[in-house]
């Protein structure tokens, strides 16, 4: 069943959506040779907690123990922060955010660029931003969950790419996963009719080599099956009456 949200709804969740936004902005300078991707989930915790008093909401989703996941070159998703793994010159990294305030989550993540990256990396992670972009201009009442999938991996695989077909968007709102499922790759005019107060994520894992994946052997942690570069960028959306509302988007983007 899917949650339809009201106005009176969405007032409220603007606000949760700013506060995970601002959380992946002011990560920005954090994020650089020589820091451990646990100091950087330590952090945001740190942040969503003290101040905006609001709660980290991945921590306790299938027993995770961080306020966010991140997902380091070959990475598709679901990175553990660790003491030991000690970013370095030219890596990419994935942070993705939830923050609970409000009755509401929102769900976001953005790509870093570690120093001095490859104009392979950097195309990568251009091209799934556009992706994610693609994406969102077919969010509007009456479009179809398979129009947002056909756009996001059309543009992917012009470009050389191949898009994860195991991992997509969900329905989001009061919890963290509700309906609809929302597919990275899709038929036109298929699936799902979008309509007004749908809240969904819309965050495409885009690989620079096959849509392969393998697991680790914590049996989370999402990784390219030809250790090939990954990347992805995400955020909620809302359905309007005439078309969509990014409800995590960050001041840098606008």
């Amino acid at each position: 069943m899917i949650s339809l949200k009201t106005e009176a709804d969405l007032a409220l969740y603007r606000k949760t959506g700013k506060i995970a936004g601002e959380i992946l902005t002011r990560l920005i300078p954090e994020v650089k040779v020589g820091v451990s991707t646990y100091y950087i989930a330590k952090l945001a915790e740190k942040w969503i907690r003290e101040d905006y008093d609001a709660i980290p909401s991945s921590i306790g989703q299938y027993d995770f123990k961080f306020a966010l996941c991140s997902s380091v070159n070959n990475v598709i998703c679901h990175g553990v922060p660790s003491e030991k793994e000690i970013l370095k010159n030219g890596d990419i990294i994935n942070l993705d955010v939830t923050v609970k305030k409000y009755g509401f989550i929102a769900d976001t993540s953005r790509m870093y660029l570690v120093g001095e990256c490859s104009k392979e990396a950097v195309q990568l992670s251009k091209i799934t931003h556009e992706c994610l972009y693609k994406g969102i201009e077919q969010v509007k009442p009456g479009n179809t969950v398979g129009d947002i999938g056909f756009a996001v991996s059309k543009h992917a695989t012009r470009h050389g790419y191949t898009i994860v077909q195991e991992y997509g968007g969900h329905g989001i709102g009061k919890a963290m996963h509700e309906e609809p499922q929302i597919s990275h790759s899709g038929k036109k005019g298929k699936g799902l009719k979008l309509q007004e107060g749908m809240v969904f994520t819309i965050e495409p894992m885009v690989n620079q080599g096959v849509d392969g994946i393998k697991y680790l052997e914590d049996d989370w942690t999402v990784v390219t099956r030809d250790g090939k570069l990954s990347a992805q960028w995400e955020h909620t959306i809302a359905v309007t009456k005439t078309g969509y509302e990014i409800l995590t988007l960050r001041d840098e983007e606008k």
